[in-house]
């Protein structure tokens, strides 16, 4: 009988090697108790929280919570059915309609997870004799939903305009293209050139799908994401986007202006399939997303950490992700596997967390430190961020 899991071998290898060392696992941490949006106790000790995607620190909101709290109380724990059967209540068309509202678009659509948004909406309207054209560092919920539309996938250059553009000008004058990019790339927390990225698409007759997970709720004056702070979101097709980041819950989203959206509610097979997300956690999503309408001031401070950690890290001697901060993701890029291990488990040792990234999620091979900022940190908290950074990094010999 062949193992069909034999594949998978050389990873197995590679992680025991890791552990044979004495390295604590960094893709199990468990979060014993969690105290607020940047504190939670791990492995027995109070740690910094700079490895989750509570960009805006919603999840302990108290309206966000209150919400919650009265739809699980009135609604009950769960839909137990799809969208198209019993699974729409009250409060899965109220987040829509606060996404259509903070978007100002005509149509939006919730679903499972983000991961389901891309699987779903590429995989509905990408099929078979279309051409679906990617950054080659597009996420994986993107390639994904183009193998199972059973589109063409035509990879261009991480945010190279002229390879897009070259690229384009290759296929078929009449075919059907969709153009798929991001606003900002999760690992190195970079921005794409949206701007450009959609003149040449439109000027070849494609139509644009920007997937703003990570900049949803943060970048742009109303926090709609880079294509509002580049100007350039009249020209979007779908946004699609997350509610496990800013928004502080669960759960994918896709808003759009076309004027024949809504008849993906019946053809999308994630959307139709999987059962829909429970009451309190639509009612906590709306909650969050109508307050971070306002979030002004908290966007301001976010960029603020985002300087302050970037040049301080770039100060003490770290290869950093960007040159400049970009967004508020910052990675710090480790010589290899082994020494990211090091040096994840020394600053949890210190007393913080940070998210250890390995290929083949990384680009070019590499292997990061991925700190993702919040707008509940701190400035106290973030300059302690960064003696931990000093600490760890001359134990292990990074600095």
């Amino acid at each position: 009988m062949t193992d069909l899991l034999s594949k998978f071998d050389p990873l197995i290898e590679q992680r025991r090697a890791l552990l044979d060392t004495g390295l604590t696992d960094p893709f199990s941490l468990v979060m014993e108790k969690v105290h607020s949006p940047t504190l939670a106790t791990c492995n027995g000790r109070e740690t910094i929280l700079l490895g989750t995607y509570n960009y805006m620190g919603m999840t302990f909101d108290d309206d966000v919570i209150a919400a919650g709290k009265k739809a699980y109380d009135d609604f009950g724990a769960g839909t137990t059915g799809s969208r198209v059967l019993n699974g729409t209540f009250f409060h899965h068309r109220d987040v829509e309609a606060a996404l259509r509202e903070f978007y100002a678009m005509d149509h939006a659509m919730v679903f499972s997870t983000g991961y389901q948004a891309n699987l779903g909406i590429i995989s509905t309207i990408a099929g078979k004799g279309d051409y679906v054209i990617l950054d080659i560092d597009s996420h994986a919920s993107i390639y994904d939903g183009c193998k199972m539309g059973d589109a063409e996938i035509v990879a261009f250059r991480h945010n190279d305009v002229d390879a897009l553009e070259k690229r384009l000008k290759r296929l078929p004058a009449d075919a059907g293209k969709l153009v798929v990019l991001e606003g900002v790339y999760s690992m190195l927390g970079d921005v794409a050139p949206l701007k450009e990225m959609i003149r040449v698409s439109k000027a070849a007759g494609a139509m644009v799908l920007v997937d703003e997970a990570h900049s949803m709720g943060f970048i742009g004056e109303n926090g709609r994401g880079v294509a509002e702070d580049q100007g350039c979101i009249d020209d979007v097709d779908f946004i699609i986007g997350t509610f496990s980041k800013s928004v502080g819950t669960v759960g994918g989203f896709c808003v759009s202006n076309h004027p024949k959206f809504e008849i993906m509610r019946l053809v999308c097979r994630p959307y139709v399939f999987t059962a829909a997300l429970p009451p309190s956690v639509m009612a906590s999503s709306a909650a969050s997303i109508r307050k971070l309408m306002h979030g002004g001031n908290k966007r301001a401070h976010l960029w603020e950490n985002s300087k302050i950690l970037h040049a301080g890290l770039r100060d003490l001697g770290f290869r950093l992700g960007t040159q400049t901060p970009q967004s508020a993701i910052i990675a710090v890029i480790m010589p290899d596997l082994e020494k990211g291990a090091m040096m994840w488990e020394a600053l949890l040792h210190e007393g913080l967390y940070v998210n250890l990234a390995r290929p083949p999620a990384t680009p070019a091979g590499m292997t990061l430190l991925r700190c993702s900022l919040c707008a509940e940190h701190s400035a106290e908290q973030v300059t302690q961020i960064l003696g931990m950074f000093e600490t760890a990094g001359k134990k292990i010999g990074i600095i």
